[in-house]
């Protein structure tokens, strides 16, 4: 039975993830992608132009996500707290940990693609770090916000043996320490 266009281009993404995932951006190609879906190259340049097209077709719902994470915090202003950015970063991450930890993995090969302005999130670090320091411009404030930030990340993009739950509340809590914002 012959797969349809759409069946093929996700199984496509899926194997271009977890491939990516295995052996980097560069360690993979294109013959690699299609051998392990079982189709042609000429099958996978049909649906994508090139390896770049894929890494952009996995990082789109992310920025998509990513510039609703914005537009939520730009909506709330100057109500847009450092527990409700945190806590949203922090689901943001954990939905799309496979691609954050594509991100971290690849992060000179994903620069390439800055200039298309995945999801429209240029300058994301900057806005998230505002939202994180409440605004603040101490220096003092804006280190730690862009350590909890940079901590998130990289804590969502490791391989750690906790339950999503658990790590949602970790990191959440370590962020918010960090931030000298916790409950504590």
């Amino acid at each position: 039975m012959a797969r349809s266009s759409t069946g093929l281009r996700d199984q496509l993404l899926a194997a271009a993830l977890r491939l990516f995932g295995q052996h980097g951006f560069r360690g993979t190609s294109l013959a690699d992608i299609a051998s392990d879906v079982g189709c042609s190259k000429a099958s996978l340049l049909y649906h994508f132009a090139n390896k770049e097209a894929i890494l952009t077709e996995l990082l789109l719902p992310v920025g998509n996500e990513a510039a609703a994470l914005l537009a939520r915090l730009d909506a709330l202003g100057a109500r847009a707290d450092a527990e409700t950015t945190v806590r949203a970063f922090v689901d943001l991450i954990l939905r799309y940990r496979r691609e954050m930890k594509l991100l971290f993995d690849n992060v000179a090969d994903v620069t390439l693609l800055a200039a298309l302005d995945i999801g429209g999130i240029d300058g994301i670090e900057h806005r998230l770090t505002g939202a994180l320091a409440g605004g603040s411009r101490d220096p003092y404030d804006q280190v730690a916000a862009f350590m909890a930030l940079t901590g998130m990340f990289v804590t969502g993009a490791a391989d750690l043996p906790y339950d999503d739950d658990t790590l949602r509340e970790a990191m959440a809590a370590a962020a918010l320490r960090t931030l000298g914002r916790d409950r504590g």
